[in-house]
């Protein structure tokens, strides 16, 4: 059979899942992946997780550890999260490497939604010789590979990045005062939850308005990190000043791109002063604003798995106007700022309370005085039921 259960918590395909949470801030733009090698005695004898892009991924971590402690792989099981790779990517195929490591059994968590890949990875090790079983897609193990790699997933199945939009809120959901001041309405454990959040983000969009009022950096602030998310400005008429914040290092001293999304056409004398800063990108839509569908597109052909969004109301506004949010991570902190303050977002709304949108709670978690909720609406979704597909016999 090509499908099996998760034996529980304590199981090898359980261990490689933990093993891929620590590639969460680390393996973007390719997926958080963990593996587990077990000799055919029961012993574990590999573990590892996907390192940078460039770097080994998961399966080939575990064969290394294995070598270098002295085990012998032949007739091992390995234990994967997700399909290995059967294509020369930045780094050779795994299904390779486990073939030659003489492993004969591999488990398999998810199917890899990369049309490269796609059940071929599978495929591959089966004519080989190697005996591969997958969990039902169903699978809450299954299922929590495929939240972890949500951006992943979204990129292959959508060919645009799974957009997450944060916010720091009021009680009365407002997000600064009538002059603009933001700083700040939550405490420094909501703050800190949120530099985690963008740091595992591909890339953190903004406004220029937010560029212009906050001057922000937009950066990760966080200790051992050894990379830092893009980031992606939406600016229609280019004027995000050459001085701003956003073009310093980042943290750590850690490189990023910069890409600015303009509406303006090709060879405009307002580029000169940003083209060594930044890529200028021009995606022209209606009323001489950015397209944001092609943006999104665009930004999925550039590799960014989840689009970490921080941005003032009117860009919020836009985003919810076109249908690009897939997900709200919002922290309110119980403070009240009144009527004369600036809401969440610009976005008028349905007219009738039958047509708004229900989203459902992913966690309400308490961040010290603050509480951080994450909603979404359970269609948006809906794509990842396309890898319900049988893999070859």
């Amino acid at each position: 059979m090509s499908a099996v259960a998760d034996p529980g918590s304590g199981s090898p395909l359980h261990r490689a899942l933990q093993l891929s949470e620590e590639a969460l801030c680390l393996s973007n733009p390719n997926p958080r992946v963990g593996c587990v090698i077990v000799s055919p005695d029961g012993r574990v004898i590999g573990e590892g997780h996907t390192q940078a892009a460039g770097g080994p991924h998961a399966e080939v971590m575990a064969l290394r550890m294995a070598q270098r402690e002295g085990h012998d792989t032949r007739g091992a099981t390995a234990y994967v999260t997700l399909e290995p790779c059967s294509h020369h990517g930045r780094t050779p195929p795994c299904c390779d490497a486990l073939i030659g490591a003489g492993i004969a059994r591999v488990v398999v968590a998810s199917l890899d939604p990369n049309p490269r890949v796609a059940g071929r990875g599978i495929e591959r090790l089966r004519i080989a010789g190697v005996a591969v079983d997958r969990l039902d897609h169903d699978d809450p193990l299954a299922q929590a590979v495929r939240e972890l790699n949500i951006g992943f997933f979204s990129r292959m199945l959508r060919g645009r990045p799974w957009v997450r939009l944060k916010a720091a809120i009021s009680l009365d959901g407002r997000t600064a005062l009538a002059s603009g001041e933001s700083q700040w309405i939550t405490g420094e454990a909501a703050r800190l939850d949120g530099h985690a959040w963008r740091a595992r983000a591909c890339a953190v969009l903004t406004g220029v308005g937010t560029v212009r009022d906050d001057n922000p950096r937009l950066d990760a602030r966080l200790p051992g990190l050894t990379r830092q998310p893009h980031l992606v400005v939406v600016d229609s008429r280019l004027e995000t000043p050459a001085t701003a914040r956003l073009f310093e290092h980042a943290h750590g001293g850690l490189p990023r791109q910069r890409w600015i999304y303009h509406a303006l056409p090709d060879g405009t004398p307002k580029a000169e002063p940003l083209a060594g800063l930044a890529t200028l990108v021009a995606r022209p839509g209606e009323r001489q604003k950015v397209d944001l569908q092609t943006m999104m597109e665009d930004l999925g052909r550039r590799e960014v798995n989840e689009l970490h969004v921080e941005a003032g109301h009117k860009l919020n506004g836009s985003l919810l106007a076109a249908d690009l949010v897939d997900e709200w991570l919002v922290y309110c902190a119980p403070v009240l700022l009144g009527d004369a303050a600036i809401g969440l977002s610009a976005w008028r709304g349905p007219t009738t309370l039958a047509a708004a949108p229900r989203l459902r709670w992913l966690d309400v978690v308490p961040l010290g005085v603050d509480v951080r909720l994450r909603a979404r609406d359970p269609a948006r979704t809906a794509f990842l039921n396309t890898l319900r597909r049988p893999t070859p016999p």
